[in-house]
């Protein structure tokens, strides 16, 4: 019968495995020693000199003997007693004493393991910094700070150059649309050119679109220059009155906002708010829902936006956090945004200090809950 994985045994940590290797020389040490002892002991018994005139008077050399002989056995018997009882107890204080010198030896490699847990993309300038003698932990951790160095300067120049390329492509598709927009707006123009002309400026628009999410995403992955104290039902509040659905006028929003203090970027958190009402919307069926919460729930503010749509499998329910990804498909479709919404959302969140969560809907679409810490 195989055992569930709840009934197998927890592994052994290295402080454990140190003080059973402590305990186990020092018992082994002491049973060594038991033994010395014990034969050094034995030998000075049978060699000490012993006759019948030394014993009782009347007693023959047979008896006197048989004395010798069992005090002999007397006393190697009370020797293993007693020292056993005393390398027990004496074991047992070094065992103590061996977790207790194992936690502190291992203690650098438990800031080493704290350190590496907090590390994300936008914590990747923190640094073990590791102090004390030069030995192999303190290698280890300087080995580990100096990798840190490396993966913060591959995200740094990753980051910049996103930055910088979004920012050389926004000149020429501003351009490119004004251009579309002359063309489209001349009376002499004809109508396959001002179709033309209409399709380019969708497609224009979309590339802009994408420019600008790229900005933000490479913004909000960044270290977080602004923290105040912002109110996330007052964010999503100010999103539902100046945020535009033209494009589906049919969509109901139903706000549900409370107070939700928390400590961040107000741009940033009112960019994350605004991606996650328009991924609801444009995903969406038609007549559809959009409920949009805010609040404090457990210790953690809150927003939480549900929407009615199509059916999303759980096990696809991640993938549609990655950049240019949707349900049931790698590229998302013009119609359907650059596809960076819930990427965003995801990088917004992590950089401060937050979690969020989709899960599926029965009827079909999703409910988003972005968890972020109080103020």
């Amino acid at each position: 019968m195989i055992p569930s994985p709840g009934s197998l045994p927890r592994r052994m940590t290295v402080r454990l495995r140190l003080t059973l290797l402590y305990g186990g020389l020092f018992f082994a040490a002491g049973f060594l020693l038991l033994t010395v002892a014990y034969v050094l002991v034995t030998n000075i018994l049978e060699n000490l000199p012993f006759s019948v005139q030394s014993a009782e008077p009347g007693l023959t050399q047979q008896q006197a003997d048989a004395i010798r002989r069992a005090f002999i056995d007397e006393v190697q018997h009370r020797l293993i007693v007693q020292s056993a009882f005393a390398l027990l107890g004496v074991g047992l204080i070094a065992l103590a004493l061996g977790w207790f010198v194992a936690d502190r030896a291992l203690a650098p490699l438990q800031k080493v393991t704290a350190t590496a847990r907090k590390l994300s993309e936008s914590t990747l300038h923190q640094r073990i910094a590791l102090q004390g003698p030069e030995d192999e932990i303190k290698e280890l951790a300087d080995t580990f700070d100096a990798m840190l160095d490396r993966l913060s300067q591959a995200f740094d120049t990753q980051r910049r150059f996103v930055s910088n390329a979004s920012h050389e492509l926004r000149t020429p598709l501003a351009i490119n649309r004004t251009l579309l927009e002359v063309a489209v707006t001349d009376p002499e123009a004809s109508e396959d050119m001002k179709t033309v002309g209409k399709t380019l400026l969708a497609n224009n628009a979309r590339h802009e679109r994408l420019i600008e999410g790229l900005l933000l995403l490479a913004r909000s992955e960044r270290e977080l220059t602004t923290r105040t104290q912002v109110d996330l039902g007052e964010v999503a509040s100010t999103v539902l009155k100046t945020g535009g659905r033209a494009d589906r006028p049919d969509i109901d929003i139903k706000p549900e906002l409370t107070e939700a203090p928390t400590v961040g970027d107000p741009v940033l958190l009112e960019h994350l708010v605004s991606n996650l009402v328009d991924n609801a919307i444009r995903h969406n069926v038609d007549d559809g829902m959009v409920v949009v919460r805010t609040g404090v729930l457990d210790g953690w503010a809150t927003c939480q936006v549900e929407n009615t749509g199509p059916v999303v499998p759980a096990y696809e329910v991640q993938s549609l956090f990655e950049p240019f990804r949707r349900l049931n498909t790698d590229r998302i479709e013009s119609s359907k945004g650059a596809g960076l919404g819930l990427s965003i959302v995801r990088s917004v969140v992590g950089a401060h200090g937050g979690t969020v969560i989709a899960t599926p809907r029965e009827d079909g679409g999703l409910i988003v809950t972005v968890r972020l810490p109080l103020a």
